[in-house]
């Protein structure tokens, strides 16, 4: 097992949470793709999208309906600073995942957290595990305590 996989594994179970985590037989680098594999609706996938800060640069990261975008200005308002697209390389230095595969927990320097309320309408959503073949199920409140988010208004409407 990939040392992101048990750093995520490792995150849920610190939360209280019993999670299984599933390598999946294709990757599930998209909200569709991952959706086809849990075979649920693209919205109740649990997209970890990062930003960086253009003045403090430190990571933001938007946990989003996987049918759902980021607004850069009403993720910039939920930040308190302007945002702007976070590199790849500082992504996996500061999350120890590769870009597809970012799960909402077990960074290695954790992010500041925001929700998407929608996530919050379904018994339970899906979300990466580290690595873009591995993902896990969850109650989407429990989503919420184990990674911290608060949930806010991001999404372009």
């Amino acid at each position: 097992m990939s040392k992101s996989v048990k750093r995520v594994e490792a995150a849920l179970a610190e939360a209280g949470i019993e999670a299984r985590l599933l390598e999946m037989g294709a990757e599930t680098r998209t909200a569709q793709q991952a959706a086809d594999a849990a075979g649920c609706s693209v919205d109740q996938i649990a997209k970890s999208i990062l930003f960086r800060g253009r003045q403090s640069g430190r990571l933001y990261l938007f946990i989003t309906a996987g049918g759902n975008r980021v607004c850069p200005e009403k993720a910039s308002a939920c930040a308190g600073e302007p945002l702007e697209k976070a590199e790849a390389a500082q992504i996996r230095q500061e999350t120890g995942f590769v870009i597809g595969g970012v799960a909402p927990v077990g960074h290695l320097t954790p992010p500041r957290p925001f929700l998407d309320p929608k996530l919050l309408t379904y018994a339970t959503v899906w979300a990466a595990a580290g690595t873009p073949r591995h993902i896990f199920e969850i109650a989407p409140d429990r989503l919420m305590d184990a990674s911290g988010a608060e949930p806010a208004d991001f999404v372009l409407s």
